[in-house]
């Protein structure tokens, strides 16, 4: 679902999509916000944010946090951690569709096998799909399977290994059947 909005200042914006292992440590990450200007705040924010989260149970729906004046949405899947940041007045709603969009590309594009180990080796991929979903801050897209079409097309066109594994109209099929199955 794409949004449209008049101007950037009424736009909902992401601060940051973090995708930490189930120590903390990096896998993925993505500021857009200024909010931590060094690595060493980034490094300090993301170990905050898992020693707050860590001992939940967000596997089953996305958990809500507001910590310092941020919105944390996140989510686990296997050993890795998913979490999506945005300012206090934005939409909680508006974020967890960013972190279901994310969750459930990220498992199309590693064909259901999300760990860390899956994702270290499929980065590019990860990353491409963060790029297509958010754009300096501005959400773009949360629809999984438009998502994983992109990055498809975009890795086929680089001469990537995704569209060698799996043609687009498998993805895409998977991604409908993926859907179909968390509607029913």
């Amino acid at each position: 679902m794409a949004y449209l909005f008049s101007s950037p200042e009424s736009c909902p914006s992401v601060k940051n999509i973090l995708l930490l292992d189930s120590e903390g440590k990096r896998v993925a990450v993505k500021y857009y916000s200024d909010d931590w200007p060094t690595n060493s705040a980034k490094l300090a924010f993301e170990k905050y944010i898992f020693s707050k989260t860590s001992k939940t149970n967000a596997r089953g729906e996305a958990e809500i946090l507001l910590l310092e004046n941020n919105i944390i949405v996140y989510k686990f899947a296997q050993d890795l951690h998913f979490f999506v940041t945005g300012g206090d007045n934005e939409n909680e709603l508006i974020l967890a569709s960013v972190l279901q969009g994310l969750v459930e590309a990220v498992s199309l594009l590693l064909r259901n096998n999300v760990d860390k180990r899956e994702a270290l080796e499929n980065l590019d991929l990860i990353f491409l799909c963060l790029d297509e979903m958010v754009d300096q801050g501005m959400i773009l897209e949360t629809d999984p399977s438009v998502i994983v079409g992109k990055v498809a097309v975009h890795d086929a066109e680089t001469g990537g290994q995704l569209m060698s594994e799996q043609t687009l109209t498998q993805a895409l099929a998977t991604a409908r059947d993926h859907l179909a199955r968390n509607l029913f």
